[in-house]
């Protein structure tokens, strides 16, 4: 499986994203994971009410029985389930561990699909086969022997249903402790903590239709062409009719500027539809100054009305009947400087004025934003100041106007709704004491960051993972590394091989287990799993393709066995609810109050709506108001620390996916849209930052973190490649570039890294 070089390539990719490239690259997909022709009508059924839900991320469906609404990375993520190829124990045979480790993520994803129970054998440095139910035990036993239940540690991927999720969180609160680090713990932790504050629930206030009313959509740093393309059908369809789509983000992202929709044959011919109408392009960590800057000049704008006796900028009755804390707001944002604001957030007072001046005239605006926003040390502050821009002019909680954190993975919002959450609210846990009659720990626990240093630290010794990769997702990857390898036990529940299996504890198990688009059949038959999309609607989807392998299981059998061997069946009937999933939404609707009638409700296509309260302008705050919130600019950074010891030598990186990548799955080695081809080390640079420090374009660099604890973080060997990104800023894939996030960089309140915000130095690698 080795990589030519002759198929390196830099080569700017001129189309709109989208068009007949995106049908094409479906296409060779198909043929290089095997997929069998009968397995094509997959496709087809993808977010359907008689198909299964896309196993990739968290785009809402317009409707459950509209026609097939086609998405690339969609495709490339049911071709990964939906491939031919296998292991199982004989691969192992001939692979020993070591052997494996010296493989690309992309070639240890392209051996295929896993097919049987195998657990870690040291003499031979291999895996074996294992029985399920030695399996079981091998884990109860491990669990059993802990001297105290909080010194294991439980992740859990955005891909786990919500039946599954809460079944794990029940059997890990009945074994004893709230570790639950999670997916959320390293993209949208950010959101999830901000806006309870503000709007007191932290989950979007719009649903997809309210993108038919809207205006004004403000796009904060996302990628949708790669992270979730059916959200560009929705922008274009906006664009289409006349909103006005800003893109906020220091890269010029190709399906924000324009986009050829495969559902539209003329997109196909005309180049396709332009999308933004203006890119703002502030420095990396610039956020929370830029939307601060906004919401200044919004106020400026409203003090000149005033004046002018015009019509208001603000919404003053919104404002006077939802609101707190407007006052100490407003006279923040007076004080504030407008040199420091430009100069932090990178962007010109024009630039801020012109999308002031969009953002004042739009009736009904919506702001959505990804992780280019949630993964800065200042995150929370920046989502919260853009709540308080939002309630400005009343754009929460009416038709066409809201916030919408678009989520990753397609159930990571789930999973934190069922109870995956190492800071449980107290209410939700006195539920489950009263429904099921024990007494749950109430310590908070570990979420991802505090596990890794836990397990470091010997605190933790036994390292679970629902799905995932945890080993190559987290940051300070040796540190990781060492921490998983510290574990006397790792369980990795996983549809294919990766490097967490390869990184291990002394004893280590992999759990083969059924995908989405794959047939759960049970006691009473074929089984359905619900998931909740990023806009609060719950759906139910079934599997349709045969399994990989006879001896897969599914995650809810999986988690309800290890339970059973732990705890035993004697309070709750585990190994019961496995034979008909229908149970198990039962008992979600006895611990939920808005899961109440789950089963009948989700039967109906398109399943229901989960409203949040701040849609209906309820404030679940404790003032009982939208509340704002006053963050000041904060100048005494990590990043102006490094950059007063170095200079303009100092450099900011963010990590980004490729767009043949979902999360930390590589599924080829090409960017199209940012003309990257067969490679991944590559380091997007500035011309002028280019010539100033010294390289040519094509030059090979290494990469070193500038941090106070002195060690040394270096990733080695990448390429720069001359880029359209803001002076002082530097783009690069991840994983490859995660051992240069410091597990101690993270963003204040939700201990998220700081992957978008990491001061580096460059060198000029050896030759």
């Amino acid at each position: 499986m080795s990589h030519s070089k002759t198929s390196e390539r830099i080569q700017p990719y001129a189309q709109a994203a989208g068009g007949l490239d995106s049908l094409k690259s479906t296409t060779v997909t198909l043929i290089k994971e095997k997929v069998p022709g009968s397995r094509y009508k997959t496709l087809f059924h993808q977010n359907q009410p008689d198909g299964f839900d896309c196993p990739g991320c968290a785009w809402p469906d317009r409707e459950h029985t509209s026609t097939f609404e086609f998405c690339e990375n969609g495709v490339k993520a049911v071709a990964a389930e939906a491939t031919s190829k296998r292991i199982g124990a004989d691969f192992f045979a001939r692979h020993t561990v070591a052997e494996l480790l010296e493989q690309s993520d992309y070639e240890l994803e392209q051996h295929g699909r896993l097919t049987e129970p195998l657990a870690y054998d040291a003499a031979s440095d291999r895996y074996l086969p294992i029985s399920w139910d030695d399996a079981y035990a091998r884990v109860a036993g491990h669990l059993k022997a802990l001297p105290h239940p909080d010194q294991a540690s439980f992740y859990v991927s955005g891909r786990t249903s919500n039946e599954t999720a809460f079944l794990f969180q029940l059997f890990v609160r009945m074994y004893g402790t709230n570790n639950f680090p999670d997916c959320s713990n390293l993209c949208h932790e950010s959101s999830s903590r901000a806006l309870p504050q503000t709007v007191g629930v932290g989950k979007a206030t719009v649903v997809l239709d309210d993108f038919e009313h809207a205006d004004t959509i403000m796009v904060f740093g996302q990628n949708p062409a790669t992270n979730h393309p059916r959200m560009l059908n929705e922008l274009r369809a906006a664009a289409k009719r006349g909103a006005t789509i800003v893109s906020i983000n220091p890269l010029k992202e190709k399906g924000l500027d324009r986009f050829a929709s495969p559902q539209h044959p003329l997109d196909l011919v005309n180049g396709g539809a332009r999308i933004s109408s203006l890119f703002i392009r502030p420095t990396l960590g610039g956020d929370f100054a830029l939307i601060k800057g906004v919401a200044k000049r919004v106020l400026e704008l409203d003090d000149a009305a005033v004046a002018a006796a015009g019509e208001r900028v603000l919404d003053t009755a919104f404002l006077a009947e939802h609101c707190a804390g407007f006052d100490a707001f407003a006279a923040d944002l007076r004080a504030e400087s407008w040199p420091d604001l430009a100069a932090a957030s990178g962007v010109p007072f024009q630039d801020i004025d012109t999308l002031a001046q969009i953002y004042a005239k739009g009736k009904a605006v919506i702001a959505t934003w990804g992780m280019g926003l949630t993964q800065h040390r200042d995150s929370v502050a920046a989502i919260q100041m853009l709540s308080n821009l939002m309630m400005m002019r009343g754009n929460i909680g009416r038709l066409g106007a809201g916030l919408c954190p678009v989520r990753g993975h397609s159930n990571v919002q789930g999973d934190r709704t069922m109870g995956i959450e190492d800071k449980p609210a107290q209410a939700f846990l006195d539920r489950l004491r009263d429904v099921y009659g024990f007494e749950p720990p109430r310590e908070h626990g570990l979420d991802a960051v505090d596990t890794i240093k836990a397990m470091l630290g010997g605190q933790v010794k036994v390292f679970f993972g629902l799905g995932g990769n945890f080993a190559m997702a987290t940051p300070d990857t040796p540190r990781t590394f060492e921490a998983l390898r510290n574990c006397d036990l790792t369980v990795q529940i996983s549809t294919k091989l990766n490097r967490s299996h390869l990184v291990h504890g002394r004893d280590a198990l992999i759990l083969p287990t059924l995908g989405r688009t794959e047939i759960d059949r049970q006691k009473t038959g074929p089984q359905g799993v619900t998931v909740e999309d990023s806009m609060c609607m719950v759906h139910l989807s079934y599997g349709i393709n045969p399994p990989a392998s006879t001896q897969l299981r599914s995650e809810t059998d999986i988690v309800a066995g290890i339970a059973h061997a732990t705890l035993g069946g004697g309070k709750v009937n585990w190994l019961g609810y496995v034979d008909d999933y229908a149970r198990i939404r039962d008992e979600i609707a006895k611990v939920f109050d808005a899961f109440y009638d789950f089963n009948a409700r989700v039967a109906k296509p398109g399943g229901f709506h989960l409203t949040p309260a701040s849609r209906e302008r309820r404030w679940l705050t404790p003032s009982g108001k939208a509340q704002f919130i006053v963050n000041a600019l904060e100048k005494d950074t990590p990043i102006a620390r490094a950059r007063a010891l170095h200079g303009d030598r100092l450099m900011v990186l963010m990590t980004a996916r490729s767009h043949d990548q979902y999360n930390t799955t590589i599924y080829a080695l090409d960017d199209r849209y940012r003309g990257v081809y067969g490679q991944r080390r590559v380091l997007l640079i500035n011309r002028e930052d280019m010539a100033r420090l010294g390289f040519a374009d094509g030059e090979r660099v290494d990469i070193f973190t500038v941090w106070h604890d002195g060690i040394e973080r270096r990733a080695d060997g990448f390429r720069l490649v001359e880029y359209d990104i803001p002076s002082g800023c530097l783009g690069a894939y991840f994983p490859e570039t995660n051992p240069l996030i410091p597990l101690d960089s993270v963003a204040d309140v939700s201990n998220t890294p700081t992957s978008k915000s990491v001061p580096v130095l460059l060198r000029r690698a050896a030759a």
